[in-house]
C-alpha cells in the first residue's frame, strides 16, 4: 500500500510539473504573439522605411483649396518619407456627404494619417477619427477652436492639429476704402454652416462699425441660395467682399455676375479669386499654407505629438489688384498700393 501511495505522489508531482510547463509555454507563446501584433508607431514605420498610407480630403475643388493641396503634396514629397497618398475631393452637389464617406472609408481601411483641407472637411474627418489613433491634420481652418477641432491654438489636446488661414480683415477694409473713398456699405455673402465664415463676419462687422460702414450680410446654405442672395446684396451695397467661404468661392461667378449688373466691384480674400474677376484682395499664400500643413504632417509621422503641437497660422498677406477689372470699372490705382501685385483677369 505504501508503494502505491508513493507512486501516486510521484505521479501527481509529474502531472503538476507538466501542467506548469504547459502554462509557461502558453504564456510565452501569448506574450510573443502580443509582441508581434503590437501596433507600431508611425515613427517606427518611417524608421523601417515602410510606406505610409496618407489620406487627403479636400472639401471642394476651387483654386484656393487646390493651392493648399499643391503645398501639402510638395511638402510630403520633399520629406523623403515613403507615402502612398489618396486624394479625394467633394463634389459641388454633395460635398459634405462625400467628405464624410471619404473619412469613414479611410478610417475603416486603417490609413496612417489623414489631412483635411477646409473647415467642413476637417470637422467631418475629425468626427470619423475620434475613436481611433489616427492623427488628423487640418489645413485652411480659420477658427479651429470655434469649429471644435482643438481646445486651444497653443495646445490642441487631441490627435488633431494643423494650420489656420487668419485673414487680415483690417488690411482688407483699408484696401476697400482706398479703392472706394466714398464707400458707405459693404455686402457679404456667407454660408451659415461654415464656422470660419461666422467668425470672419463677426470680426468684419466690428471693424466696419468703428469706421461707420454698413455691412449688408446675407446667409446662404447651399449653392442654390447664392444667386438670389448675391442679387439682393449687390442691389443694396457699394461693393461685395468675400471671405474664404467655400460655398461662395465655389459659386464666385454667380456673385461676379450680380455685381456686374449693378456696376459694383467684388473683393476677394486671395489671389486666385482676384484672377477670376474680383477687383482686389489682401491675399494669403495658400500654397505656402499647404506647405506648412504638409510639414506638420511630416513631423507627426516622425514622432511629434499632435496633442501638444500648436496650430500654425500664416498671417503675412500681399495686396493684389486685377488691372483688367480696375480699368473696366474706370478706377485708378490707389495711393499707397503702387507695390501691390498686379494680375489680369484670366477670363
Amino acid at each position: 500500500m505504501k508503494k502505491v501511495n508513493h507512486v501516486l505522489k510521484n505521479t501527481k508531482k509529474i502531472v503538476a510539473l507538466l501542467l506548469t510547463a504547459v502554462l509557461l509555454c502558453t504564456a510565452a507563446v501569448a506574450f510573443a504573439s502580443c509582441a508581434k501584433t503590437e501596433k507600431r508607431t508611425l515613427a517606427q514605420k518611417v524608421s523601417d522605411g515602410e510606406s505610409l498610407r496618407i489620406g487627403v480630403i479636400q472639401y471642394l475643388s476651387h483654386p484656393s483649396l487646390d493651392n493648399c493641396y499643391a503645398g501639402v503634396r510638395e511638402a510630403l514629397k520633399q520629406s523623403g518619407i515613403k507615402c502612398e497618398i489618396t486624394y479625394k475631393v467633394g463634389s459641388n452637389t454633395s460635398a459634405e456627404n462625400d467628405c464624410s464617406a471619404f473619412a469613414q472609408d479611410m478610417v475603416t481601411s486603417g490609413y496612417d494619417l489623414i489631412i483635411a483641407i477646409a473647415t467642413p472637411a476637417a470637422t467631418l474627418a475629425y468626427a470619423a477619427t475620434g475613436d481611433t489613433e489616427i492623427p488628423m491634420i487640418f489645413c485652411a481652418v480659420s477658427d479651429p477652436v470655434t469649429a471644435h477641432l482643438v481646445k486651444s491654438m497653443e495646445v490642441p489636446g487631441d490627435l488633431c492639429t494643423g494650420t489656420s488661414d487668419v485673414l487680415d480683415l483690417e488690411a482688407q477694409v483699408d484696401l476697400i476704402q482706398k479703392m472706394q473713398p466714398d464707400l458707405k456699405s459693404i455686402g457679404i455673402l456667407y454660408t451659415s454652416s461654415e464656422a470660419n465664415s461666422l467668425t470672419n463676419l463677426k470680426n468684419f462687422r466690428a471693424i466696419c462699425e468703428k469706421r461707420g460702414l454698413q455691412v449688408n450680410a446675407k446667409a446662404v446654405q447651399n449653392a442654390s441660395d447664392v444667386p438670389a442672395a448675391a442679387e439682393a446684396v449687390a442691389a443694396e451695397s457699394d461693393c461685395i467682399n468675400n471671405f474664404t467661404d467655400n460655398n461662395v468661392v465655389n459659386n464666385l461667378n454667380v456673385v461676379l455676375e450680380a455685381a456686374d449688373r449693378h456696376g459694383i466691384p467684388v473683393y476677394g480674400s486671395e489671389v486666385e479669386q482676384v484672377r477670376n474677376g474680383c477687383l482686389a484682395a489682401v491675399s494669403i499664400d495658400y500654397v505656402a499654407l499647404g506647405r506648412v500643413t504638409g510639414q506638420m504632417a511630416v513631423e507627426v509621422m516622425k514622432g511629434a505629438d499632435c496633442k501638444t503641437m500648436a496650430v500654425k497660422t500664416i498671417t503675412d498677406a500681399t495686396p493684389v489688384i486685377n488691372q483688367t477689372v480696375l480699368e473696366k470699372l474706370g478706377m485708378s490705382m490707389p495711393v499707397g498700393y503702387e507695390n501691390a501685385e498686379i494680375v489680369t483677369d484670366r477670363h
